[in-house]
């Protein structure tokens, strides 16, 4: 409806603008292709501008965060997107605004969201899962290459590897980097690097390109190929922002090729430092520990028992030899008594004996029978008597008998 004004009979701001939004109103929801620039989030919304992808000309939108954060691939500043919206005019400021209903990305963005969708499916194989990364050798015997032929990728790699460690051995591999044969050769050159059994770790190099350039790369037959791999493998592909889906499945994600070198082997000064560093430790260390030694010894040596280590023993000898003198005066005072009464006993025994009466003159008498004869009462005149003396024994016949009274 056209309205009637004049201007005698002008109509009023907040009618005009009631119209306006009334006439948007009518427009309904419509699929518009632009571009997203500087989309920020504010609570729970979205505020971004849609520029065209032509024309000098841009208007403001705002979508939910769920409308935003729903869609296959991220919507950042540059994305090229067909959004269902609906106009929205708001009267009290007279702003015109898109409110987005719904966001596909287009083009590269398309690319972008098929990407996601593969690496959401391989990642809940589990195939990007940290477990599975293997770790890199601290000093490979060979490090395999794969990368296109004469490519600056392929020069910064030796160049670097060479420089750090002048010994490395490298064996290289070269491979279609760009087009539609690009991963099937890729796969090749990694399975062949990975029969070999000297090569400790693969680097598969590329510098830098457009997205689709670099969508080999992120080919799921590739990245099970390099899941599948028994060496550990470098993803050495584009530069710091790209992340094709070989960065998530290779063992190690290198910025660039020239950051790949320096990952796969040590650098040979810095390690000479380290080990200049380590001998003098240990030098110092070994002194240190010297010198603590011979301190102690130097301490020890200083004590009395040390300074003359044969004076405990010859203390301990004068003792041996005191209690060896007391031992043989207690034996010979021991002997002497024992002597003493030896002699004493053998005086007793003397004196007891038959030989000491017999020394003052007396003699035993045996008969026949060798009894000891004490009275006359057995014996006859006649018998035969032996008489033993002290320096031998006769032999005598009684020849009379004469008995003494008894007093």
């Amino acid at each position: 409806m056209t309205l009637e004004t004049s201007a005698e009979s002008p109509a009023p701001l907040r009618t005009i603008s009631m119209a306006i939004q009334g006439w948007v109103g009518r427009l309904g929801a419509v699929w518009v292709e632009a571009e997203v620039v500087q989309p920020k989030l504010s609570g729970s919304t979205y505020y971004l501008t849609l520029r065209d992808l032509t024309a000098n000309m841009s208007v403001n939108a705002i979508a939910f965060r769920g409308v935003v954060e729903s869609t296959a691939a991220p919507i950042t500043d540059g994305t090229r997107v067909v959004a269902h919206a609906k106009p929205e005019f708001y009267a009290p400021n007279g702003r015109l605004s898109l409110k987005l209903l719904e966001i596909r990305p287009t083009g590269e963005g398309e690319l972008l969201a098929q990407l996601e969708r593969r690496r959401r499916l391989l990642a809940a194989e589990g195939l990007f899962e940290a477990r599975w990364k293997k770790p890199l050798p601290v000093l490979p015997r060979a490090i395999g290459l794969v990368t296109a032929v004469g490519s600056a990728a392929e020069r910064d790699v030796l160049r670097n590897v060479h420089d750090r460690w002048p010994a490395a051995r490298i064996e290289v591999r070269h491979a279609l980097m760009q087009g539609s044969q690009s991963a099937a050769a890729v796969i090749d050159a990694v399975r062949s690097l990975d029969a070999l059994e000297h090569v400790d770790v693969i680097v598969i190099a590329r510098g830098g390109g457009s997205l689709s350039d670099l969508l080999p790369f992120s080919d799921e037959a590739l990245v099970r190929a390099v899941h599948a791999a028994s060496t550990p493998v470098v993803s050495a592909i584009g530069h710091e922002p790209d992340v094709p889906l070989l960065d998530l499945v290779a063992d190690l994600r290198a910025s660039t090729p020239t950051d790949a070198a320096k990952r796969v082997v040590p650098d040979a000064r810095e390690e000479q430092v380290g080990l200049d560093g380590a001998r003098e430790r240990m030098r110092r260390a070994v002194s240190t520990l010297i010198s603590r030694e011979a301190t102690a010894l130097t301490a020890l040596r200083s004590r009395p028992v040390l300074c003359s280590p044969t004076a405990f023993v010859e203390a301990q000898q004068e003792i041996v030899d005191a209690h060896r003198d007391r031992a043989r005066r207690a034996i010979t005072a021991r002997l002497d008594r024992a002597h003493d009464e030896i002699g004493h006993h053998v005086a007793r025994v003397r004196a007891l004996s038959p030989l000491a009466t017999m020394r003052r003159g007396y003699a035993v008498a045996l008969d026949d029978s060798g009894h000891a004869v004490t009275s006359i009462d057995p014996i006859e005149v006649g018998d035969r008597l032996v008489l033993h003396l002290t320096d031998g024994q006769a032999t005598v016949s009684v020849t009379d008998l004469q008995e003494h009274p008894h007093e």
